[in-house]
């Protein structure tokens, strides 16, 4: 017979190891909570490391009892394995209710105060005032044309209850997806709401989580106090794409920001073309293939049922942050985007409306409604160059 005391060390041995190599893995995701650049994150890291050492020192505590009383009371040969009865014993009940309320007690108060912290909305002229709508599967953002907005100022904001049709935001917003840029060492004043079902913002290293919702507005705030881009993501799930809603907020030098504003405050690089004065893309754009039911090309201004692509040269990643933003990814993108990443495109190239279900992009590609046409790679390539800005 194997010794018993080898029958349990192989297996706490093999555990031991298992649990070393799992502390070695790399954060793929690059998403780390416990690296806070933010005055929010701090906080919640502030509180979040205490914790956490109280609940190790108690975990090792009821290790430690279970395993005592565990060859304390393990069986013996010789002796009844039945033990003493007894009726009770009132101080240690007593015990241990009033131990796990004080322990309880210790921790509510700094989660409390933390949360009311977390809660405070900011205030003061240097504040950013950002518009956040999520969307099946991606982020609007619309800021201010101005690089900051007075706490005097009133800026219109989307009602949080308008749900349907092409457009459900406000005038006098500049308007993007998927990166939110944000100078550095400001706070930022995240007006959330959703446009379909329930979301979750959450930049972990900038803040907490924060359900977005339909028809209700919560509020963030964040802040990044060095330069660089920090990785966030829908927390909530919201349907068949949910795990490609990501999104990437970049923190950047006051003066750069500015830069970023005003460029994307423009008009697009090239001439887009109008009803009574249309060209190529926009017949391409509006006629043949129908985008413009859902996306809007030549005003950052406007919010749109899809992503505003005003702008989509200058952001680096598209399609819910999951692609790179080059010729490749949008011409596969273009034309059959449900290949690439996963979505319902029933109805998409009809005008979106209340009684329309149209989440995600269409295939261009492949089973075309009957009277519509198929794209080709040439078409593609022609309203790709106007998204990159190419000739």
């Amino acid at each position: 017979m194997r010794h018993p005391k080898r029958r349990i060390g192989a297996p706490v041995l093999l555990a031991g190891i298992a649990l070393l190599l799992a502390a070695c893995g790399s954060n793929d995701n690059q998403q780390n909570s416990l690296q806070p650049h933010g005055e929010a994150a701090t906080k919640i890291d502030n509180l979040f490391l205490p914790i956490l050492a109280l609940a190790i020192v108690i975990g090792i505590l009821v290790l430690l009892a279970t395993v005592f009383a565990a060859i304390k009371f393990r069986h013996r040969e010789g002796r009844p394995d039945n033990p003493k009865q007894i009726h009770g014993n009132t101080p240690l009940e007593i015990g241990w209710t009033i131990v796990p309320a004080l322990i309880l007690a210790v921790v509510a108060v700094p989660t409390i105060s933390t949360l009311w912290d977390l809660a405070e909305r900011p205030t003061g002229p240097t504040v950013l005032k950002v518009e956040v709508t999520g969307k099946q599967w991606w982020w609007q953002f619309q800021l201010p044309k101005q690089a900051m907005v007075p706490q005097s100022t009133t800026v219109k904001y989307p009602s949080p209850r308008v749900t349907g049709g092409p457009v459900d935001g406000a005038t006098g917003m500049v308007t993007t997806s998927t990166e939110l840029h944000i100078p550095v060492g400001t706070q930022v004043d995240l007006h959330l709401n959703a446009r379909d079902v329930i979301h979750s913002f959450w930049v972990p290293e900038l803040n907490g989580k924060k359900d977005v919702m339909p028809a209700r507005r919560n509020h963030l705030t964040i802040e990044a106090d060095e330069p660089g881009t920090y990785l966030g993501a829908c927390a909530e799930y919201c349907g068949l794409s949910h795990a490609d809603m990501r999104f990437r907020v970049i923190a950047e030098p006051m003066a750069k920001w500015k830069a970023w504003l005003a460029d994307i405050s423009g008009p697009p690089a090239q001439t887009y073309g109008t009803k009574d004065d249309p060209n190529e893309i926009y017949d391409l754009t509006t006629n043949t293939y129908a985008c413009t039911n859902c996306h809007v090309f030549n005003d950052a201004k406007q919010p749109s049922y899809g992503p505003n692509l005003t702008h989509l040269a200058s952001r680096s990643t598209f399609a819910g942050g999951t692609l790179t933003t080059n010729r490749e990814n949008l011409t596969k993108w273009i034309m059959n985007a449900p290949s690439l990443v996963p979505m319902q495109s029933k109805n998409c190239r009809k005008p979106p409306s209340p009684t329309t279900i149209c989440t995600g992009m269409p295939s261009f590609t492949e089973n075309t409604p009957k009277g519509q046409k198929t794209m080709t790679p040439e078409d593609a390539s022609k309203i790709v160059d106007f998204l990159l800005g190419e000739k």
